[in-house]
């Protein structure tokens, strides 16, 4: 068993003859978080969508726990224990917000666990997706997410929008996931201090290169705000 949830070694993406990422190399180890960041065009989400199976990897590798799945379709890394939350708050909003948690799992405890993490969805359980505000459906889609029962969680912009107090739940959901060790996270983030405190490790990307990676924590936040805006 490797120590490393996920890995990405050398992988080059893009999108028809345009080339995005080129050897983008990183790691996570288990039971932690990253975050990547950068500004927008830097390849962020390019990076996300190749590792989970989304764009084609032109080479390079993605490994999930130690196992090759650079070839598999989404759904076969899913089936791994890979879970996806993209940007825009996605949910399904002519149904409640019931409703698109067992879309995922019927589960009494399961439902239970996941409102546990985000209380706030209780009171929402029987009022329409669509009508939420775009903090309530974040937590949404990781709730649903979560209900996958993955081991590897990524997240592409979960603050992106949202009100500061979201934010701070979101961020707590991940640092108590991550401390547990049911989880291992990463994300893709613009808020900087956010993704800081939230994970123990980052990269910067830039032009769909890595330029600079460290130890999170509130300590790196001036460091890495200074190298972003160089």
């Amino acid at each position: 068993m490797t120590d490393m949830m996920l890995e990405l070694s050398g992988v080059t993406a893009g999108y028809g003859r345009s080339m995005v990422l080129s050897g983008v190399s990183l790691a996570v180890p288990r039971g932690s978080a990253a975050a990547v960041m950068g500004h927008n065009g830097a390849g962020k989400t390019t990076l996300l969508r190749a590792a989970v199976g989304l764009i084609p990897v032109r080479s390079g590798s993605v490994l999930l726990d130690g196992e090759d799945v650079t070839s598999m379709r989404p759904n076969q890394r899913v089936k791994r224990g890979l879970g996806y939350v993209p940007q825009g708050q996605l949910c399904f909003p002519q149904m409640t917000t019931m409703e698109n948690l067992q879309l995922v799992s019927t589960k009494v405890t399961e439902l239970d666990e996941v409102l546990d993490l985000f209380p706030a969805l209780r009171p929402l359980l029987s009022r329409r997706a669509g009508l939420l505000s775009g903090g309530q459906r974040q937590q949404l889609a990781i709730a649903r997410t979560l209900l996958t029962g993955p081991r590897m969680l990524i997240l592409d912009e979960p603050t992106e929008g949202i009100q500061p107090n979201v934010v701070a739940d979101i961020q707590n959901v991940i640092v108590q996931l991550t401390r547990r060790g049911d989880l291992t996270v990463l994300l893709v983030e613009q808020h900087v201090g956010f993704a800081l405190r939230s994970t123990a490790r980052y990269y910067v990307l830039e032009s769909g290169r890595i330029t600079g990676s460290g130890e999170g924590g509130e300590a790196a936040v001036a460091e890495v705000r200074a190298a972003m805006t160089v």
